[in-house]
């Protein structure tokens, strides 16, 4: 290192912003690079979420439809095959309940569990779940295994 090659640490030295609005001998006064008049040159100036720039937003183009049914029950699907891989990885051993499914992060604690029919179950397991569908139901007991509805 000598006079030829210094340059300062890493991260040290910052390239700050154009300073505007700080007089005419600046070059960036008077407007300070916001132009002429307008929403957009004012103080505390924020376009509205979707705003397009008076023209009819895309919210408020497209028809309203449908409804939400305020008495819906969502469950969080588990399938088969999710539950063979936890048996070959050694997590489960022969009974499933909702707990272990909490545990092994497969369900959240507030969260209704129904075992879903994808893939293929070889181990005999007992199942402990709030729903099943009737393909789950069939393969869990062709299995060798219980289906037990929670």
């Amino acid at each position: 290192m000598d006079l030829s090659n210094l340059k300062p640490a890493e991260g040290s030295v910052k390239n700050q912003g154009k300073r505007v609005g700080r007089g005419q001998g600046s070059g960036k006064g008077g407007t300070a690079t916001r132009g002429h008049k307008g929403a957009k040159s004012r103080s505390g100036y924020s376009k509205k979420l979707g705003f397009e720039g008076g023209q009819m937003p895309l919210q408020r183009r497209v028809p309203k439809f449908g409804f939400t049914n305020i008495n819906r029950v969502e469950y969080q699907g588990v399938n088969l095959d999710t539950l063979q891989q936890l048996v070959d990885e050694k997590k489960i051993k022969d009974t499933v309940d909702f707990e272990t499914l909490v545990s092994l992060g497969k369900a959240g604690k507030n969260d209704l569990v129904k075992i879903l029919g994808r893939g293929e179950l070889k181990s005999k397991l007992k199942v402990t779940a709030h729903k099943f569908t009737a393909t789950a139901k069939a393969a869990i007991e062709a299995a060798g295994g219980e289906a037990v509805t929670l």
